[in-house]
């Protein structure tokens, strides 16, 4: 009888889904794949297939292409400094307007896949304590004031939990609140890896416009210890594009995330194919101690694979 390859590709996701069972995921997502209707469409039903087999998915989305839109549309000039958005009043009111789109446009194609989802932000319970972001200024430059722009200062998981609790999928648009009151868009990166390390989260995952990390010779790295990570970067092997969300991955699995997976999110399913699949289709980073089940599986599966072919 010939071999069925959706038969193996579902078989092969048992253990995954059973090593999985319950825990938390907390999940980037941005970029590319959200500017791209069919791609967001297959993000959130991948979602609610994660949360439908058990497990406890958290989105933070970023919206950066949609903000840039409205404000051409508004006439309002969009400038940034070292990559970051400078964030004026006006700024702001788009920014929010944006996400609150995008975030109720998610929620609403998680439901319809068969989960359970509900959109919300920082103000929310004010559950995302925030302060002005400062940048130190360069050499020869003067320190530019960013606005608002917020830097996390602490994360009350007592909301969070309680939506988890009855079931729900937290869509979470990265928007902070300052203890006078003020407003703040964060960066969604850095949002997601503060939320994870708040959770102690399974997983957090980097939804990006790149395959994922690459290691000394090219070649992407499939699984990277917190030490191999932090070697890379040392050395300068880490792209600079990739430098922060692969420090963010290191402090994430030094602050309790039991493993960091960059991957690219232009690639349909890319979610399921990381979370449940030996190969994946990113770099996963995870701690140097304790319980290596995905390092372990992958390589006892990829082997499966190697011998039977």
């Amino acid at each position: 009888m010939a071999d069925n390859p959706k038969g193996r590709v579902l078989a092969e996701a048992l253990p995954y889904i059973h090593a999985y069972h319950g825990k938390t995921l907390v999940i980037r997502f941005g970029g590319h794949a959200m500017a791209d209707a069919a791609l967001m469409s297959g993000f959130a039903r991948d979602v609610a297939l994660l949360w439908l087999v058990g497990m406890r998915p958290i989105i933070v989305h970023g919206g950066g292409w949609r903000v840039d839109e409205l404000m051409r549309q508004m006439g309002i000039e969009s400038r940034r400094h070292r990559g970051m958005r400078v964030t004026d009043e006006r700024a702001l009111t788009v920014v929010e307007m944006a996400l609150a789109e995008l975030n109720q446009e998610l929620a609403g194609l998680i439901n319809k896949h068969g989960a359970k989802a509900v959109g919300l932000d920082g103000q929310d319970g004010r559950f995302i304590h925030a302060h002005r972001m400062t940048l130190p200024a360069d050499d020869g430059e003067e320190a530019v004031d960013l606005g608002y722009v917020g830097d996390v200062e602490s994360v009350d998981v007592d909301l969070i939990q309680l939506l988890l609790g009855r079931g729900f999928v937290p869509v979470i648009m990265p928007i902070g609140v300052g203890a006078d009151g003020t407003t703040y868009h964060i960066n969604s990166d850095l949002l997601a890896g503060r939320l994870a390390r708040a959770l102690e989260a399974e997983k957090l995952i980097l939804m990006t416009n790149v395959p994922g990390v690459l290691d000394r010779a090219g070649r992407l790295a499939y699984v990277l210890t917190a030490s191999e990570a932090e070697s890379l970067l040392k050395d300068g092997t880490v792209a600079a594009g990739m430098r922060p969300r692969v420090t963010a991955a290191l402090q994430a699995v030094r602050e309790g995330v039991r493993s960091v997976h960059i991957i690219d999110g232009s690639v349909p399913s890319a979610l399921l194919l990381e979370v449940l699949t030996a190969q994946g289709v990113g770099t996963a980073v995870r701690s140097d101690v304790g319980p290596h089940f995905l390092e372990d599986s992958r390589g006892y599966l990829l082997s499966e694979q190697a011998a039977s072919g």
